[in-house]
């Protein structure tokens, strides 16, 4: 069992978060935004920037090469609609997709979009990880809770209208 403390402050032990958070276990601060037969995708609020999506397996994996021909298929299918809404419903025209093989989780792909304000950081991938720090460390309340609350809303009312 891992010791994990969430966004919230609250404390728990699991074998794994990912699994936890797809099988309900544990409940995403903000919801579910969308779901499929093999993914979940929710938004970490411990990062509160608008739009930005985790998708994970349902099933307890690594890598990308273990899922079955179903879950590459309903990966790319609901890949492609999260940011087809992140484009069409919150204006964001540019992301970056990360997964990796060696987290303590499984398999996941955070979806990072970018914004403006996020090019004082690089314009590369190597812009990310002082972005995510500087969202968690300097903009976890009030107004970016509001915004980043609200992006999960609209996101989760069109990715189930569509769905």
């Amino acid at each position: 069992m891992r010791h994990i403390t969430l966004a919230s402050g609250e404390s728990v032990e699991v074998e794994c978060l990912s699994c936890a958070l797809v099988n309900g276990l544990i409940a995403p601060e903000g919801g579910v935004i969308v779901e499929t037969e093999y993914f979940h995708a929710h938004q970490d609020v411990a990062y509160p920037v608008p739009g930005l999506v985790i998708l994970a397996s349902k099933r307890h994996l690594k890598a990308l090469d273990e899922l079955t021909e179903a879950e590459r298929l309903d990966y790319i299918s609901i890949l492609s609609k999260i940011r087809k809404a992140q484009r069409e419903v919150l204006g964001i025209e540019s992301v970056y997709y990360f997964y990796n093989e060696d987290t303590t989780h499984h398999f996941h792909t955070w979806m990072v979009p970018r914004y403006e304000w996020m090019y004082q950081f690089g314009r590369s991938v190597e812009s990310v990880r002082p972005v995510l720090l500087h969202a968690r460390n300097e903009m976890n309340g009030g107004q970016h809770i509001a915004e980043m609350t609200k992006a999960i809303a609209v996101l989760t009312k069109a990715l189930n209208r569509e769905s």
